[in-house]
């Protein structure tokens, strides 16, 4: 593990020599704007998604802040979050599909079950659905 020049851990997985990515968190544009701005005299830091800036309060009160992008038109690549945040009425819709064809497997699979007259094919199916 390397260590960044303000003191954080940064992470660097090898493999054999070669750099492996990793799953991280995005980096920020406005921590380190600001952290050239004011350096140690940056008492926290928060994000404001909406308006898409860092803020920083500074240990005589007073407030920065920098914007999170280089450039507007830039265009970041996906993480999970970002996906499920755009996504999230189609993932619904396939989510509650899957669970409906899935009671209707199981449904039908009951009343093969109950339709049958022979103890032993009842046994039969419902010994196969619960191994799934």
């Amino acid at each position: 593990m390397g260590v960044a020049p303000d003191g954080a851990d940064k992470p660097k997985s090898t493999f054999q020599g070669n750099t492996v990515l990793t799953l991280q968190r995005r980096h920020l544009v406005g921590h380190d704007i600001l952290l050239a701005r004011h350096g140690n005299h940056i008492s926290a830091m928060r994000v404001d998604r909406s308006a898409g800036r860092v803020i920083a309060l500074l240990d005589d009160g007073s407030v920065d802040s920098a914007p999170n992008l280089i450039s507007p038109d830039l265009q970041l690549p996906d993480t999970l979050k970002s996906v499920i945040r755009e996504d999230w009425k189609f993932l619904t819709l396939v989510s509650t599909g899957i669970a409906a064809v899935c009671g209707v497997m199981l449904a039908a699979a009951v009343s093969m079950a109950g339709m049958s007259g022979d103890p032993a094919m009842a046994q039969l199916l419902a010994n196969s659905y619960a191994a799934y």
